[in-house]
């Protein structure tokens, strides 16, 4: 006999949310399982924030049916809300507060708490426990801000931007515990602007632009859209004669100088090399590579941020 699906931890039907004439959020559908790692990515202004803030109960909707952990967060009680953990960019902590103390005090606030022990734990702060936060490193402060969110053992966190302004060790370190946490069968919603963090934890991303879900799915399946395609980098001297017409066809400027999406990568070269040897260019900075999930990103919604800029 076949079990029957579990309920979506989050069930979003033609959410819309407008701001006199702007409309901010244009429609968006969106479901996110129990149990999964799911990345919201968009740059500012493309509705993120309304999203989530509508999704955490802190906004109202002006449309469309929202369903998270089977209740609709604009209408949530206390006991919802206890079910749901929220990690915010920043959190004003007290500085003469030890690690435990801190997150002893959050527990307080719920009814069925989770073992202090097992919150330092996941969070990697069992050593540090004793320490004032005033004398923890800010990745450190980051990851008591993750065990605040988990002080009353939600079913569903919210992390927003958790790994902002870290070393690339601190992110590493924060990965792991974003890990740990997942396999705590806890529900994670993931925003963050490191495409690089969206591919390494979600199970699945929704990227949203201009209020609308441009792209879905996991980062492999995203990426794999662009699998026949071969970006070409690199920069030319100033002066230099006009490219190639089959390669100029295909060419764009980018931060790192010139760039070509290429179907057939190895004609390309030849053309650009060959094109180089005749003019007695030397090719500055040559990269050839497979597109990531942050192409893919840029490229949906570049056309939205141009308009934003405008």
């Amino acid at each position: 006999m076949l079990r029957p699906m579990p309920a979506p931890a989050i069930n979003v039907r033609g959410l819309r949310k407008s701001y006199g004439a702007l409309e901010a959020v244009q429609g968006i559908d969106l479901e996110v399982a129990e149990g999964e790692v799911f990345a919201l990515l968009g740059p500012n202004g493309a509705g993120k924030t309304t999203t989530v803030e509508i999704l955490e109960g802190h906004r109202e909707r002006s449309a469309g049916d929202v369903s998270v952990l089977g209740r609709d967060p604009a209408r949530a009680d206390r006991a919802h809300r206890a079910r749901i953990g929220i990690v915010l960019q920043s959190t004003g902590l007290n500085q003469y507060l030890t690690a435990a103390e801190t997150i002893n005090l959050y527990r307080g606030f719920y009814p069925n708490p989770r073992p202090l022990d097992e919150v330092l734990n996941v969070v990697g702060l069992t050593e540090k426990r004793d320490e004032r936060v005033r004398r923890l490193s800010g990745g450190q402060q980051r990851r008591l801000d993750v065990g605040i969110g988990l002080a009353g053992d939600p079913d569903l966190l919210f992390l927003d931007e958790p790994t902002t302004g870290f070393d690339p060790a601190a992110r590493r370190g924060a990965w792991e515990m974003v890990k740990s946490l997942a396999s705590l069968g806890k529900t994670i919603l993931l925003t963050t602007h490191y495409m690089d963090e969206a591919q390494a934890l979600a199970d699945r991303v929704a990227i949203i632009s201009a209020g609308r879900i441009v792209a879905e799915g996991p980062p492999s399946t995203l990426v794999g859209t662009s699998e026949r395609v071969t970006l070409i980098r690199f920069r030319v001297p100033s002066g230099s004669p006009p490219l190639p017409a089959a390669i100029e066809a295909n060419a764009r400027e980018s931060a790192a100088g010139v760039e070509i999406r290429a179907e057939e990568a190895t004609l390309a070269l030849h053309e650009l090399t060959g094109w180089a040897l005749e003019h007695g260019i030397t090719l500055e900075a040559l990269e050839v590579t497979r597109p990531s999930l942050e192409d893919v990103y840029l490229e949906l919604t570049r056309g939205a941020e141009q308009v934003a800029s405008t």
